[in-house]
């Protein structure tokens, strides 16, 4: 019977940062992975904008593989009239195409301030959450140096901080610009991922919490590794067997033992028992308190809240092999490409899906890897992540074929032609991500990242830092604090926090 001092279950970004931190202390740490290969959802995404900055120097990655193809990649927002918008820089800080100069004006204004709010916010994102409890001492303490950080910038900005922070993206744009295609990109961009629109309450905050990340060393930029998003999950993994990390894939966890109320092991799916005095889950928190726990070892108020964590998936990846590369009007296939004709448009896109239907015109993020790296036997990809997508319609081969058809509608409408350079196309529903990834709901930030649910509220009130209701268990994912995105930083706090505590 194998033996471990710490078993990680999951070896997506966040599992394989905490792995590694813990191994580089001393630990014997062991990393279950369930599919054949390490990665875990990183593989979904398409671009990075927040990996941790400490994660990238401690973790090495550069000396393992990491290589960048572009760190501050442009993107186009598509006009069907062939009239884009191209949006240079970290969130657009160049704009080329038909916008009026009062909206250029007031966007740099915009901009500026976004990526201000973002900046003051970001130490939040590497800490534990305060604890909100009568023998937590001082628990706002450093978000009181947080407040104090934000108040410095002026009573003028501290006061549209407080204005803007839990309003709406619709109403924040709409004061400021009137460009129907700019209005759309930032509108698309801020919802990304998210089970929520453009008009949605409280939608600025979770942007504001995804332009505090960055790409090496510059905030609100767009990376690219090259090789894709699966070469960032590789490099992580070499880094982490480089630190003495045990690494098991098609190691499927079935169950985490608890004996004498404390954690003892992990049971795998075929019946192997491997035994570790500590157990650090990077998949979902209700995925690991339902299904690995299970209620008999948690209190029903416990098992209650995490049965009603909200973990709506709102999005789809669409996969496209091409016989040839697509013209969309003119646009550069190596920009990142955006379908979001406006902040209308992506409001349309969300209404339907709120009730399990698709939408007529969903929104789409693009890439053409094959635009950066030649392909094979002259074939081309292409890759889209489309929003919204209903995650529990009445019939879900229907609503498949259904989003199918009109993201193929989408993309005809802007580059004439490519529905016949189709050689093979496959997309994922939020309910097949669920299926593949073990994502509840299949929703990429292994929980909604909503005002309910961040920061000492995330995932569950009582749970938010990193440390299960049960000894030595503790948890790790995109589903505790700060959030989703390729980041590695849930990982590393909660690996910093097991230091913390021993």
């Amino acid at each position: 019977m194998q033996s471990f001092d710490t078993i990680v279950i999951g070896a997506g970004p966040n599992g394989l940062a905490a792995a590694q931190r813990l191994a580089s202390k001393g630990a014997k740490v062991l990393v279950l992975e369930a599919s054949g290969a390490p990665g875990g959802g990183a593989g979904l995404a398409h671009l990075s904008y927040n990996l941790d900055p400490r994660v990238a120097k401690s973790m090495a990655l550069a000396q393992h593989g990491l290589v960048w193809q572009q760190t501050n990649l442009a993107t186009t927002a598509l006009g069907t009239d062939g009239k884009h918008l191209r949006m240079q820089g970290a969130l657009g800080a160049t704009l080329s195409g038909d916008v009026p100069e009062k909206d250029r004006a007031a966007w740099a204004a915009l901009r500026t301030r976004l990526l201000r709010f973002a900046a003051v916010l970001a130490p939040l994102n590497q800490m534990s959450p305060p604890r909100i409890a009568k023998d937590a001492g001082n628990p706002m303490l450093r978000l009181g140096m947080i407040a104090l950080k934000a108040r410095m910038m002026g009573a003028r900005e501290f006061r549209e901080l407080g204005r803007i922070i839990l309003t709406n993206v619709h109403d924040l744009l709409d004061d400021e610009l009137s460009a129907p295609l700019l209005k759309g990109a930032l509108a698309f961009d801020a919802t990304l991922g998210g089970w929520l629109g453009p008009r949605s309450p409280n939608s600025v905050l979770p942007w504001l919490v995804r332009l505090s990340g960055q790409t090496a060393g510059v905030q609100g930029a767009l990376g690219l590794p090259k090789g894709g998003m699966p070469a960032l999950g590789a490099a992580m993994a070499k880094s982490a067997e480089a630190a003495g990390v045990t690494l098991h894939c098609n190691a499927r966890a079935a169950r985490i033992i608890v004996e004498d109320e404390r954690v003892a092991g992990v049971t795998l799916a075929d019946g192997e028992e491997i035994r570790a005095r500590r157990v650090v889950s990077a998949i979902a928190p209700k995925t690991t308190l339902l299904n690995l726990v299970g209620p008999r070892h948690l209190d029903a108020g416990l098992t209650t809240r995490a049965r009603h964590q909200k973990s709506r998936g709102g999005a789809a990846k669409l996969s496209l092999i091409l016989r040839a590369l697509p013209d969309f009007r003119g646009a550069d296939l190596t920009d990142r490409l955006l379908i979001a004709g406006s902040e209308h448009d992506v409001e349309r896109a969300f209404n339907p899906v709120k009730y399990g239907r698709v939408p007529e015109k969903p929104g789409m993020e693009i890439m053409i890897p094959t635009a950066h790296e030649p392909g094979t036997g002259g074939m081309h990809r292409l890759t889209a992540v489309a929003q919204f997508a209903p995650h529990a319609p009445a019939d879900r081969d229907t609503a498949r074929a259904a989003m199918l058809a009109a993201c193929m509608a989408q993309l005809e409408a802007h580059a004439p032609g490519i529905s016949a350079m189709v050689q093979s196309a496959e997309i994922l529903m939020p309910y097949d991500i669920e299926d593949q990834y073990g994502l509840p709901g299949g929703q990429w930030h292994a929980g909604e990242l909503s005002v309910e649910q961040m920061l000492f509220l995330r995932p569950l009130p009582g749970l938010a830092q990193y440390q299960g209701p049960i000894p030595g268990l503790w948890l790790a994912s995109a589903g505790c604090h700060p959030g989703g995105g390729v980041s590695g930083t849930p990982g590393w706090n909660a690996a910093l926090a097991m230091e913390a505590a021993q």
